[in-house]
């Protein structure tokens, strides 16, 4: 070989070496493939912490169709998915001693594997290069995609895990442990008395003191103070940063208590618009119904069963849309139980976050409740911890469903869905309330948040029991 042809032969070697380079340089996301029905899927190799093979899991009654089970996963109970089922991808019949493909993810604090048909290996890719995706990638509702990648000629779906198990369309849990107090809840009259004027019904005062029969003599005369009328206050930058910050929105349902939360707030913070997130929570704090997310003190309890219909029926149904983790649904199916002791008792318990509606039928139980009222229906297992008993787990299905679609579900007694309805848009409000009618028995009733109303654009009747109303059709 000449001179000249050694020196090219150099230089196209250091030219394909700095390409190599470059390319290198430019891989920031990587992620593991896999396939599931014959097509590709990929997902964020932050969220995977390792692959394993298992099979035989341990079932778990009363969960979701696509929760195979849980796995002891070296020494760590956790829960198993079959992505497939989970996305109506029809799966070959099961065989028992058959190994299953396993990616063991981690979404913030939870840990779970899902199966899938074969994993493939971990590619690296330019975060530039992931296009948006489409409604005709793959057969996955395009919500679960986070976009689409080509590598090596094949096309990848890259799955939004996030969205998938922890619902990115959430608002964030209210904080627990808050003691009961009377909301500032405005009762509206029963719909069949004449309706109540809007400035009689501004009845409370800052601190939850009820305002005197001349207060609101003067707020019907229209001779009130400003400092104490809501009705003038206008919320439109506040309804704008609640749905901007906590996806909380504004409407008939909610309007009455932000008015009155937010002449109370401003004096409190001396601030008159929402700045940030924090300003949010600070504004939302006493929005949340008691015992939102935690345990129900016995006072509490006694309250919402005194507020429940007398009722002879073999079986009670009860919808609670918005379950959360699911202290709200057990701590409800004990007042049930205690309430109707000798009806069998069906809970529909639904939410949108699937890590939460996965690991409900797993919750262990504080051993505090086991002194609590709590106690008759709770029991210890052989590790010591405490759990509800087997009559109770049987009454609650939890199901992953968002109540603002199609929901087959049979007849019920009981609605229970506490402050969900300010966490939807106004045309879903009116879709699920609607929803609402509709599976409501003659008899039922349906209870929503403590600081919340029934659309305007439908007739309920009222029962009121302290802080409490129970909704009941017209």
């Amino acid at each position: 070989m000449n001179a000249e042809n050694e020196t090219l032969v150099a230089t196209q070697l250091a030219q394909q070496l700095e390409e190599k380079k470059e390319n290198a340089a430019l891989v920031d996301f990587k992620m593991v493939t896999f396939s599931l029905a014959d097509k590709d899927y990929s997902i964020d190799i932050m969220h995977v912490k390792e692959i394993a093979k298992a099979g035989r899991f341990t079932f778990v009654p009363n969960t979701l169709p696509f929760v195979l089970g849980v796995y002891n996963l070296r020494g760590e109970i956790i829960p198993i998915l079959d992505l497939r089922i989970f996305f109506n991808i029809e799966v070959p019949p099961r065989d028992e001693n058959k190994l299953e493909n396993m990616l063991i993810l981690q979404v913030e604090d939870q840990k779970f594997g899902v199966v899938v048909d074969k994993i493939d290996k971990v590619i690296g890719v330019q975060k530039s290069s992931i296009q948006p995706p489409h409604p005709l990638f793959g057969d996955i509702n395009i919500k679960y995609i986070d976009g689409v990648v080509e590598s090596n000629n094949r096309l990848y779906v890259l799955l939004d895990i996030t969205r998938i198990f922890s619902s990115k369309d959430s608002a964030e849990a209210p904080v627990p442990g808050v003691p009961y107090e009377k909301p500032q809840k405005i009762v509206k009259q029963p719909q069949k008395q004449a309706p109540v004027p809007k400035a009689q019904a501004a009845a409370v005062l800052e601190g939850g003191m009820v305002k005197s029969p001349s207060d609101i003599a003067r707020g019907i005369s229209g001779n009130k103070s400003s400092e104490d009328d809501s009705s003038s206050v206008d919320i439109k930058f506040i309804s704008e940063s609640l749905l901007t910050y906590k996806n909380f929105t504004v409407s008939s349902v909610n309007s009455t208590w932000v008015k009155h939360r937010y002449l109370e707030w401003s004096k409190e913070t001396s601030k008159t618009q929402l700045q940030n997130s924090e300003d949010a929570d600070s504004f939302l704090k006493t929005f949340w119904s008691p015992f939102s997310n935690t345990w129900w003190s016995k006072e509490y309890a006694d309250a919402i069963s005194k507020i429940l219909p007398d009722n002879t029926a073999k079986q009670i149904v009860v919808w609670n849309p918005g379950c959360g983790k699911g202290t709200e649904t057990y701590s409800l199916a004990c007042v049930l139980k205690k309430r109707y002791p000798d009806a069998k008792i069906r809970i529909y318990a639904q939410d949108i976050d699937l890590l939460n509606v996965s690991n409900a039928g797993l919750m262990s139980v504080p051993a505090n409740l086991a002194s609590d009222w709590y106690s008759p229906y709770l029991t210890k297992k052989a590790n010591g911890e405490y759990t509800f008993n087997q009559d109770i787990k049987d009454s609650i299905m939890f199901e992953y469903h968002d109540c603002k679609n199609t929901n087959a579900l049979p007849s019920v007694d009981i609605i229970f869905a506490r402050d969900i309805l300010s966490l939807l848009d106004e045309k879903a409000q009116d879709t699920v309330v609607a929803d609402f009618i509709e599976k409501m028995k003659g008899n039922a009733i349906a209870i929503i948040g403590e600081n919340e109303d029934m659309p305007d654009s439908f007739n309920f009747g009222e029962n009121a029991f302290g802080t409490l109303v129970a909704y009941t059709k017209d």
